[in-house]
C-alpha cells in the first residue's frame, strides 16, 4: 500500500511539474482538486504534499468544482501576485537545510531519488534552532522541490549493521568537509553494475513512432565477441562531474586505479592544479574492497607516480549503495539510456558521456581496451614496503598512502 502511495505522489508530482508553467492560479488549484477527487480519501493530504500547494488553496479548488460558474466569477491574480517564497526571504534555508539533510542520506542506486531519515519535524526544530524558523509543512514542500521524497523501508541491507556504522559515516563526513576547505579534491569510486552488450532488451520505456517499437533478441545469451562492459566510475560531488571508464575485460584493482588515473590525468589536475592530496571515498568489497593488497599496492604507484597524499576512507559493510556515486552519477546513466539497446561499446560510451541533469551534472566517458588479468598477487615484502600510514579509528577502513621519495 505504501509502495503504491509513494507511485502515485510521484505521478502526481511530475504532472504538477509538467502542467503548472502553463496554467494560472486558478486552473492549478482546479486541476489540484480534481487529482484529489479522483484520489478520494486522503486525496488533499496527497495532492498537498505532492505539489507543494497547500490544502487551503486545494479545497477551494474543490469547493469551485462543486458550485456552479455564477457563484465565482473569473478572478485570477497577476502573476507574481500573493506573498514572496520563505526561500526568497531567507536565502540561506535550503543549503541550511541540505546541510542537515545530506549527513543522513540514503538512496536507491537505481533511482534518482533520494530520501532521508529525518522527520520534517525534527528538521523543523533544528531549522529554528539554527536562525531559520520553519514549520512542518514548509520543510515537507522544500524536501519535495529539492527532490527528496518519504519512502518505506526495503530489505536492501547487503549484512547485519555494524555497530559503528554511523560514526564511520560521521568520519567520512568530517574528513570531506575538511578537505573541501581547504581546495582539495575528494572522489566518490564504484564499479557499475556490468552490461551485455548487443541488440538486447533494455528496461524502461522511450518515445518511439506509434506501433513501432524497437525490435530486440528475445534471448538474453551474451554476444560472444561482444561481451560485456564493466563501468568503473569517479565521481567528484564537489565540482558535480564524473569520469568513467568503460572496460571490458576484469573489474580489477588494477582497472579501478588506472580509471582514477585517468580522471586525474584528464580532469582532476585541471580542477585542482594545485592539489597536494586527494580523498577517496569506496566501498568495503569488490576491486576496491578493504581487504585487497593489489588495491593498495596500485594506490601506491599513482601516489608515486601524481605526487599527491591519497587518503581513503571506506564505507562499512552494507552500506555500499549509499555511496554518493551511486545515487548521483550512476543513477542518471541508468535514467539516460532506459529502453535502449547497448548494442555497441561506442553506444555504452555515448551514453554514458551524455548522461546530463538539471543540477549541471557532466560526464566523460572513455573506453578502456586494456586487458586486466585476475589473480595477480602482492607479497609480504611488498606490502612492507608501502608507505601507508592508518588511521587511529578503524584502520581497516580509514588510511593514507604517501608517495616515496625518488632518490
Amino acid at each position: 500500500m505504501n509502495n503504491m502511495a509513494d507511485s502515485d505522489a510521484n505521478i502526481i508530482s511530475e504532472k504538477y511539474t509538467t502542467l503548472a508553467p502553463l496554467l494560472d492560479e486558478r486552473a492549478r488549484r482546479l486541476w489540484a482538486a480534481t487529482e484529489a477527487r479522483a484520489i478520494g480519501w486522503g486525496g488533499i493530504s496527497r495532492v498537498s504534499e505532492a505539489t507543494g500547494l497547500s490544502r487551503i488553496t486545494i479545497r477551494t479548488g474543490l469547493d469551485e468544482l462543486h458550485s456552479t460558474p455564477d457563484e465565482h466569477p473569473e478572478r485570477v491574480r497577476k502573476l507574481g501576485g500573493g506573498r514572496n517564497a520563505l526561500a526568497d526571504h531567507d536565502p540561506k534555508l535550503l543549503d541550511a537545510l541540505e546541510t542537515l539533510v545530506d549527513p543522513a542520506t540514503r538512496g536507491d542506486p537505481m533511482s534518482p531519488l533520494r530520501w532521508t531519515s529525518k522527520s520534517a519535524d525534527k528538521l523543523a526544530r533544528e531549522l529554528a534552532a539554527s536562525g531559520h524558523p520553519v514549520s512542518e509543512r514548509t520543510v515537507n514542500r522544500l524536501l519535495h522541490a529539492l527532490g527528496y521524497s518519504l519512502q518505506s523501508n526495503r530489505k536492501t541491507v547487503e549484512g547485519k549493521d555494524h555497530p559503528d556504522r554511523d560514526a564511520q559515516f560521521r568520519h567520512i563526513n568530517r574528513r570531506v568537509m575538511a578537505f573541501q576547505r581547504r581546495g582539495q579534491p575528494v572522489v566518490s569510486v564504484d564499479t557499475k553494475k556490468k552490461e551485455h552488450v548487443g541488440n538486447y532488451r533494455n528496461s524502461g520505456r522511450e518515445w518511439e513512432p506509434e506501433g513501432r517499437p524497437r525490435q530486440v533478441k528475445s534471448k538474453d545469451f551474451p554476444d560472444k565477441k561482444l561481451g560485456k562492459v564493466i563501468p568503473y566510475g569517479v565521481y567528484d560531488p564537489t565540482d558535480n562531474t564524473g569520469w568513467v571508464g568503460v572496460g571490458i575485460d576484469h573489474d580489477t584493482a588494477e582497472f579501478a586505479v588506472e580509471t582514477l588515473r585517468r580522471w586525474w590525468r584528464r580532469m582532476g589536475i585541471r580542477a585542482y592544479p594545485g592539489a597536494s592530496e586527494l580523498l577517496i571515498m569506496a566501498d568495503g568489497g569488490g576491486s576496491n574492497g578493504t581487504r585487497s593488497r593489489l588495491w593498495k599496492w596500485e594506490l601506491q604507484g599513482l601516489a608515486d607516480e601524481i605526487g599527491l597524499k591519497i587518503s581513503v576512507c571506506h564505507f562499512p559493510p552494507g552500506t555500499s549503495k549509499w555511496n554518493k556515486i551511486e545515487h548521483r552519477m550512476f543513477c542518471h546513466i541508468t535514467e539516460n539510456w532506459r529502453g535502449r539497446p547497448l548494442v555497441s561499446r561506442e553506444v555504452v560510451v555515448n551514453l554514458i558521456g551524455h548522461t546530463t541533469t538539471k543540477q549541471g551534472l557532466s560526464i566523460h566517458s572513455e573506453l578502456d581496451t586494456t586487458t586486466y588479468p585476475l589473480g595477480q598477487k602482492v607479497t609480504d615484502e611488498q606490502m612492507d614496503s608501502l608507505h601507508i600510514r592508518k588511521d587511529k579509528f578503524h584502520d581497516e577502513w580509514n588510511y593514507t598512502i604517501t608517495p616515496i621519495p625518488k632518490l
